[in-house]
């Protein structure tokens, strides 16, 4: 496998399972110094196992991304372990699917705090560190929700539309700076959150029609999929890319 991170320093949000689990061990093979951040630390445990002999570059950290507390004690951890920061993956998210006429303040605020405060935070707290960097790169996660119509999923797919809006104001305020800032829009991912979607009682099953793509059947993509996207747009295989959007869906859009 191509070395295009050699000593790179990586952090990765969600990093205990799915998609983030999968880019940690990617930019791990890659050659990174990765420090991995979740809420749950017995999913960065099972990263850590599955990092194998890669597991002397990796460190972990217990997080909330929705606490500006949390965060901010999470990258005095991280810097310290990594010495610096070239990369930051915020692919930590959830979802909560509801008939929007049912959903609660509470349920809202969550989403909105995680997926997309969460985001901000994390992205806060790293710039001055990351803007250190010779190269530094931000990869943010929106998903197709924020393209195209998925039900019961408003707040979800408000959140990845405040992500894409958020990522290109980020890309041109620093852009003379040199960091570069890009989406990843995965579509139907077998990680938790599809995998163990809890859709309302008698959910209308023929509004989710373009919930997967069309390569291979209609079978949902892998994490290995997003990852390795991932690992091209933050090395200098992605030098001339910013402020902009990455679709890895299956054709789910087209």
């Amino acid at each position: 496998m191509q070395q295009r991170h050699d000593g790179r320093r990586v952090i990765v949000t969600g990093a205990g399972s799915g998609i983030g689990q999968g880019i940690v061990l990617r930019m791990l093979a890659e050659g990174a110094r990765v420090v991995a951040a979740d809420i749950v630390e017995a999913g960065l445990k099972e990263t850590v196992a599955a990092a194998g002999d890669h597991a002397d570059r990796l460190s972990t950290v217990v997080v909330d991304i929705s606490d500006e507390t949390s965060v901010a004690a999470a990258l005095t951890a991280a810097r310290e372990y990594l010495g610096g920061l070239d990369v930051l993956v915020n692919a930590a998210g959830i979802m909560k699917t509801a008939r929007t006429h049912e959903m609660s303040l509470a349920d809202w605020n969550r989403i909105i705090g995680i997926n997309l405060t969460g985001t901000f935070l994390m992205i806060r707290e790293s710039l001055p560190t990351l803007l250190e960097s010779e190269t530094p790169v931000i990869v943010n996660f929106s998903s197709t929700s924020a393209f195209l119509s998925h039900p019961y999923m408003a707040a979800y797919s408000a959140t990845k539309g405040g992500i894409n809006a958020m990522t290109h104001s980020l890309a041109l305020e620093y852009v003379k700076q040199g960091l570069r800032a890009v989406n990843i829009v995965p579509g139907g991912i077998t990680s938790g959150i599809t995998t163990q979607l809890d859709v309302p009682e008698n959910a209308d099953w023929d509004l989710f029609s373009r919930l997967s793509g069309r390569l291979n059947g209609g079978a949902l993509g892998t994490p290995a999929d997003i990852a390795g996207v991932v690992a091209m747009v933050a090395s200098e295989d992605g030098k001339y890319m910013t402020g902009t959007e990455l679709r890895v869906d299956g054709g789910a859009l087209m």
